[in-house]
């Protein structure tokens, strides 16, 4: 992968759920200089179990053989549906960043008081990982789980792709677009 390269491509994927059983996936493709290249949707169930194979089927639709890199907004959406980035690199062939926002504790009562017995849910949790912490240049740290790729490739892409604060663009975007399409309205709230 070229860091540099301007046509440098990512997927960044974001979800929304308000009121349903299915959570809406918006995925954007963006360029290194921050043009919006392609857009697709999916959805997953709300604490379920198919955020790795929904987001797998939702870049594989897209059809885009020129996407250098997926960014998801999370690892752990739609009420506890858990994704495995290994798992989508693997399937893609493509690096994947998982990024956070804030400082954690971590999940693991929520998991366990939410879903009581669901040893799956809660072993498939832990093999995420820590989080590595990353400071942008915006003096906003971000906290990463990475496949396919090291930190600081990741941290690079983060910062070039972040313009203020701490939300990487393609992510900003893509959240945007599933709260709109979710919502059923022009714009998001």
């Amino acid at each position: 992968m070229h860091l540099e390269k301007k046509g440098l491509r990512v997927a960044g994927i974001a979800e929304s759920f308000f009121g349903s059983s299915r959570s809406t996936l918006a995925c954007v493709v963006m360029r290194r200089d921050l043009r919006i290249d392609g857009v697709a949707f999916g959805s997953m169930t709300v604490g379920g179990m198919d955020a790795t194979r929904s987001i797998i089927d939702l870049i594989d639709d897209s059809n885009r053989k020129d996407v250098n890199l997926v960014m998801i907004s999370g690892c752990v959406i739609a009420w506890f549906n858990i994704i495995d980035p290994e798992a989508i690199s693997q399937a893609t062939g493509l690096p994947v960043i998982a990024v956070t926002y804030e400082e954690s504790d971590g999940l693991e009562n929520e998991i366990c008081s939410h879903f009581p017995g669901d040893q799956a849910r809660l072993a498939q949790y832990r093999n995420l990982g820590e989080r590595i912490p990353f400071l942008l240049s915006t003096g906003k740290s971000l906290y990463l789980r990475l496949a396919g790729i090291n930190i600081q490739e990741a941290g690079f892409i983060c910062d070039q792709f972040t313009f203020d604060g701490r939300i990487p663009e393609p992510l900003r975007v893509a959240r945007l677009m599933a709260r709109s399409l979710m919502r059923g309205t022009g714009s998001a709230r």
